[in-house]
């Protein structure tokens, strides 16, 4: 029968002892990678001890792709050593798998070969979900690594890596991280580890921005939410950091539709709801509902109309028509201030 599904954290540990068969299932890369890992290294430290007691030489990792492995290849990865020996193969995209590999996969699942462990990613999309499906039926370990999307999810993965370093953050330190880095996982684990290396304290919003040199001040989002507040000033100054820094005007376009667009969407349904469960029902986290009802003040919906349509004009300029893209979002940005003092 198969074990209950475990969802790897930042740090993917797997209790108990290592399974004939463990099936990681998802296609967030990092949480894969680290899954695989995870499993490997329980069967190489079970397969070691037994080793040991033997007088074997060690167990052999194997790792290969499952698009164009041969049956005849996978029994050659499986097959008992001379030597004494046991072997760990990984399997990887197994939704690749074609017709009699799958039927082989799920033989070994059905019938583990003593001292071999086998670890067999798949994406967990429709592609081969029969051979998922009967892997588990066999009895094979399942571990889960969805895509993280959601920013909830993001902000959890974030504490959980600065938890590995002994470190603590604030959810403004946080957000912070994610609008200098990105949303990349990758990215942000290696932002995590090097802040932890570098820096002192709480993670807090003031020292994502020092480490950073003004990258996380100097963003899209935060050029738009100085015109969106009417700050004139702070947004241009805002906007000439960022295209120094490198930031794409396109991104910056981007952004101050967006802030447009989320002063529109929570202005109009009111203040009835709290953030919470505005927030479920607008699809956007709580905090950005309370930036936006701030911001909405001086606002009009002649004025976002009006506003819309300078930044729509300037993302046409950013794009290749205008012979100045920064001339073209200041001038997008001052239109935005002056729509938004009813101007």
């Amino acid at each position: 029968m198969a074990s209950s599904a475990q969802r790897p954290g930042p740090a993917v540990t797997l209790a108990g002892p290592p399974a004939p068969v463990t099936v990681i299932v998802g296609e967030e890369e990092l949480l894969v990678e680290r899954a695989v890992s995870a499993a490997v290294a329980l069967a190489a430290a079970a397969g070691a001890a037994a080793l040991a007691e033997d007088g074997g030489t060690g167990a052999d990792v194997h790792d290969v792709a499952a698009a164009g492995l041969t049956v005849g290849e996978l029994s050659g990865l499986t097959a008992p050593s001379l030597f004494g020996g046991g072997s760990v193969v990984v399997v990887r995209s197994a939704q690749d798998a074609a017709k009699d590999l799958s039927a082989a996969l799920v033989r070994l699942a059905s019938s583990p070969v003593p001292e071999v462990f086998l670890v067999v990613t798949h994406a967990g999309g429709a592609k081969n979900k029969a051979l998922l499906a009967d892997l588990l039926k066999a009895g094979a370990r399942r571990v889960d690594c969805p895509s993280i999307k959601r920013f909830s999810d993001r902000m959890d993965f974030l504490h959980g890596e600065f938890r590995l370093y002994g470190r603590k953050a604030d959810d403004a330190g946080l957000r912070a991280l994610l609008d200098a880095v990105g949303t990349d996982l990758r990215d942000l684990a290696a932002a995590c580890s090097q802040l932890s290396a570098d820096t002192t304290g709480v993670v807090s919003h003031a020292l994502v921005a020092r480490y950073y040199q003004g990258r996380a001040e100097a963003t899209g989002f935060s050029v738009a939410d100085r015109a969106c507040e009417g700050n004139l000033a702070g947004a241009l100054e805002q906007l000439r950091w960022a295209l120094a820094t490198g930031t794409s005007p396109v991104l910056i376009s981007s952004a101050l539709a967006q802030g447009l667009r989320t002063l529109g969407l929570v202005g109009s349904v009111g203040r009835g709801l709290s953030p919470n469960a505005l927030a479920a029902e607008l699809g956007m986290p709580s905090w950005r509902i309370d930036k936006a009802r701030q911001q909405l003040s001086g606002w009009t919906s002649a004025g976002l109309a009006k506003a819309h349509a300078a930044v729509a004009e300037a993302d046409v300029q950013v794009k290749g028509e205008g012979a100045s893209a920064g001339y073209a979002l200041e001038r997008a940005i001052a239109v935005i201030v002056a729509c938004r003092a009813g101007r």
